[in-house]
């Protein structure tokens, strides 16, 4: 079943993230997405937009591991230990990714990256944090959008693995 553009405009999902919700068989998240008049570019301002807790915001991070992109997804609360990362990922190094490659390699710009329907097909670890609420919220392809779904089926369809690599607090 193909579905037009337009619809992905009336809900404010991205098209490509529309597009790949439909692929995913997920069309019914599409009519979940919330659009918002001001940015929700970071978790901060997303929690304070939808008026849930700033850990039930999934952030969704490129970093270039070795130059190669990968997708991050922690909550919103927590900061990514890029070594955690290196290790997890077997790196030599590990940074986060220049605007122009997250652009490149997901199709989105940053602050509306969605946990999947990328431009291209990148690793994905996704922190054990997530699973702690019944319900996360991400972008859904752009500054303005955001969308929820249960934590382990947005783990499940971004194909991520379910690892450690947020900042420890002391």
């Amino acid at each position: 079943m193909t579905t037009s553009a337009t619809d992905a405009e009336g809900s404010g999902a991205h098209p490509r993230f529309a597009e790949a919700l439909r692929d995913l068989g997920l069309a019914d998240v599409i009519g979940q997405v919330r659009r918002f008049p001001e940015a929700t570019r970071t978790a901060a301002e997303a929690a304070a937009a939808i008026g849930c807790e700033l850990s039930q915001i999934c952030k969704s991070l490129i970093f270039a591991a070795d130059g190669v992109p990968v997708l991050v997804l922690v909550d919103g609360a927590s900061r990514v230990d890029v070594e955690r990362v290196r290790e997890e990922l077997g790196a030599g190094r590990v940074t986060r990714a220049r605007a122009d490659v997250v652009r490149e390699s997901t199709g989105y710009a940053i602050g509306g990256v969605p946990p999947f329907g990328h431009r291209t097909t990148t690793r994905v670890l996704a922190d054990r944090s997530l699973l702690g609420h019944a319900t996360v919220w991400a972008a859904a392809g752009t500054p303005y959008t955001v969308f929820p779904m249960e934590p382990k089926t947005l783990i499940a369809h971004a194909g991520a693995t379910l690892t450690d690599v947020r900042e420890r607090t002391a």
